[in-house]
């Protein structure tokens, strides 16, 4: 066999194992069918664990520069707890770990949800917004956390698009 043919073939296993090891998430369904939810097509499911936590890790794909040093993730955890003081310990030591970020400011909690916070914090030397929710449903603290960079080279549109797929996602799971 030529070199040519093997690189050719070398190339077309990679691509297709890279395809492969990307999974575009849509219909998600999460403790045991409790929790169900869809995404957009374009957002990456980039990290998942089951257990407890269990825990869906979204990249949402920015087109810019700016990409290559940030990552903008939608996060959705959900854990098991005894009762509302459960869900009560569990957020409170969410919010504990939030002030602990490096640069952690503080940001105008989302009017849609009285158990959200939203705050800054710094990452890898750039600024990010994060905007989390909060559900108690059944036996089972949901956390949804929205990470963007403030500023980033894809603009306004993708920064509400960003956005609106977050609030959009806790609409479906406060639901």
């Amino acid at each position: 066999m030529s070199l040519l043919r093997h690189t050719t073939i070398l190339a077309a296993a990679l691509l297709l194992a890279g395809t492969a090891t990307v999974a575009h998430a849509d219909d998600v369904s999460m403790a045991d069918g409790s929790v169900h939810f869809t995404t957009p097509a374009n957002w990456v499911d980039i990290m998942q664990t089951t257990g407890d936590p269990e825990v869906h890790v979204f990249q949402v794909p920015d087109p810019s520069p700016t990409a290559s040093t940030s990552l903008a993730r939608i996060t959705v955890t959900v854990k098991k707890v005894a009762d509302l003081d459960g869900f009560n310990t569990y957020r409170s030591g969410a919010d504990a770990k939030a002030r602990g970020l490096t640069g952690y400011q503080p940001g105008v909690r989302p009017a849609d949800d009285i158990n959200g916070n939203a705050y800054s914090a710094r990452e890898n030397g750039a600024q990010f917004d994060y905007l989390e929710y909060y559900w108690f449903k059944g036996d089972r603290a949901i956390q949804l956390r929205c990470v963007r960079p403030q500023q980033t080279q894809a603009g306004a549109a993708w920064t509400a698009a960003f956005d609106k797929g977050c609030h959009a996602l806790a609409a479906q799971l406060g639901g």
